[in-house]
């Protein structure tokens, strides 16, 4: 029987519940352990999808179509865990799910309310598509206290008394603040939150403690006394140089064994923590240095790029070098000032979005990089607007643009009508914004003696999707005729996949997300060239 674990939060949000939990997720898989881990959001979006990422970060998507919660990247980085839809669920889809069911007319009858139908489904979605893992790790969204978490916690609550308190470990973390006017770390928050979560009836079992300074024996010996802990189950978390120190971090206060002594396990396996301790060492260590503009719409955010800014760094890793990024806001980069804001760039990126603010910014860094033979990725949005870029300066199409603009005769962009998914057909449509994307894994089949077939090594690719808007492949014998190579295209022809340039050091644009499948441990190819060609430019 698998043993779960939940893990809550309290005094302020964005304390790094997903990185506690893909850590312990590591420590435990290292051990030998079969690990699952999963995300509970207590707000009543459906999904994140429709939700600006100022207000929720990127959006991230699983192989097989989610767009889910940022922090489930954090959980595949780390563990290589491949999450599923099944790994988070919001208040909005549980409560669908339940409203559903009551107009079939699944509840005979009876006074649908928050206890029990909605506390159920909670529960429903903890123990679903639990096969033969050893450990279940839930992470609760948002923070103790607050009234959207409530159901959330009142479920754990009730499934820990259904599966046996001897089978669900309860860890909550904590911000222990320092106050540099008295020169004090202070434990009252953590006693007031830990009270709070006393009084729904949880009692945890282990706090983690975040802090900007390592916490006192003292301090710890309180928390413990008023929290009702052991001394050894306080573990402390200090604000690290990087976040790929975060496992070696938890098992140096021994988190996971305190995990394993819990649940009265035994591991005669010890974690291994070489490979973070490698990479740690070459993030903090590498001399080389090389820097890259990242122009997008929503740069002033950093989790908006969350999953981009770690692959970037993966491709680092993979040449020995920190990759240094310059965030650019789009709706400010003048064209006129573009020599000025770029030159002391060896690479541009432009990542995936939505809409038309921003776009002649992206458009002119574009031209800049093709024209100057600066490495160029363009992802999803950022090779639509390659090809607009290309379509203006090279075909002549002066009024060139994206029918996701607006309506146009020259859309080089535009809605998707159709595609296949498994054998099936299934429609597009921008009326109903939320999940009717193209999303999740698709394949494309790569064109031989490519640059990014040379990359990728295969000619027949599998990656993550997100967009409804495809390149019109109607286009594509006159890019050629003038030097853009679609390298790319989904299985049946109809789609362009990826682009590139024939007489340039390193042009790809891309129709899917390989921040996706990037890993700290085992860097996207695709990252690790463009890292690569950037720092050959830097030396120019």
């Amino acid at each position: 029987m698998a043993r779960y674990i939940f893990v809550t939060g309290g005094v302020v949000s964005s304390l790094g519940k997903g990185l506690s939990s893909a850590s312990l997720a590591y420590l435990l898989q290292s051990r030998g352990y079969k690990v699952r881990i999963r995300k509970l959001d207590p707000y009543l979006n459906v999904d994140p999808g429709t939700m600006s990422p100022f207000q929720h970060g990127e959006v991230y998507v699983t192989n097989d179509g989610a767009e889910t919660d940022l922090d489930l990247g954090h959980y595949e980085r780390f563990s290589g865990i491949t999450a599923k839809q099944s790994d988070n669920i919001t208040t909005g889809k549980i409560y669908s799910d339940v409203l559903k069911r009551e107009r079939q007319g699944k509840y005979l009858g009876k006074t649908v309310q928050v206890i029990p139908h909605i506390t159920n489904r909670i529960k429903e979605f903890i123990k679903n598509d639990v096969v033969k893992e050893d450990f279940v790790i839930c992470e609760i969204g948002g923070t103790v206290g607050d009234i959207e978490s409530l159901p959330f916690l009142e479920a754990i609550r009730q499934f820990s008394n259904e599966i046996g308190r001897n089978n669900t470990l309860f860890i909550h973390l904590t911000l222990v603040p320092y106050m540099k006017a008295s020169d004090e770390i202070k434990t009252k928050p953590t006693q007031h939150s830990v009270k709070e979560l006393r009084s729904i009836g949880i009692q945890p079992d282990i706090i983690i403690c975040r802090s900007e300074r390592t916490i006192p024996i003292d301090q710890r010996k309180k928390i413990s006394l008023f929290c009702n802990v052991d001394i050894e189950d306080v573990i402390e978390t200090v604000d690290v140089k990087t976040i790929y120190e975060a496992p070696i971090s938890f098992n140096k206060e021994k988190l996971d064994k305190r995990v394993l002594k819990f649940f009265k396990i035994h591991s005669k396996k010890k974690a291994n923590l070489n490979p973070w301790k490698k990479i740690t060492k070459l993030v903090l260590n590498s001399r080389d240095q090389v820097n890259i503009a990242v122009i997008g719409k929503y740069v002033e955010l950093k989790d908006a790029y969350k999953s981009l800014d770690e692959a970037l760094t993966h491709g680092g890793i993979a040449n020995n070098l920190k990759v240094n990024l310059r965030r650019i806001e789009s709706d400010h980069l003048n064209p006129k000032q573009i020599k000025q804001k770029l030159n002391s760039v060896s690479g541009i990126l432009i990542p995936g979005g939505f809409g038309k603010r921003g776009t002649e910014g992206k458009i002119a860094a574009i031209n800049y990089a093709r024209i100057n033979k600066i490495p160029f990725f363009g992802i999803c949005f950022g090779m639509q607007m390659a090809i607009i870029e290309f379509a203006r300066n090279q075909l002549n199409i002066k009024k060139a643009t994206s029918s996701e603009f607006g309506p146009s005769k020259a859309s080089v962009v535009g809605l998707m009508s159709e595609w296949s998914k498994d054998g099936q057909l299934i429609k597009g449509t921008d009326k109903n914004l939320g999940g009717t994307m193209r999303l999740g894994s698709y394949e494309a089949r790569l064109k031989k003696d490519t640059k990014i077939s040379k990359i990728y090594k295969t000619l027949k690719i599998e990656e993550r999707h997100r967009h409804r808007y495809e390149v019109n492949i109607n286009f594509k014998e006159k890019f050629e005729n003038k030097g853009m190579i679609f390298s790319g295209l989904s299985p049946d022809k109809k789609l362009p996949e990826t682009i590139e340039l024939k007489d340039h050091p390193w042009f790809i644009g891309v129709q899917f997300h390989p921040e996706f499948k990037s890993r700290p441990l085992v860097p996207h190819p695709l990252f690790s060239s463009f890292i690569k060609a950037a720092k050959i430019n830097s030396k120019k």
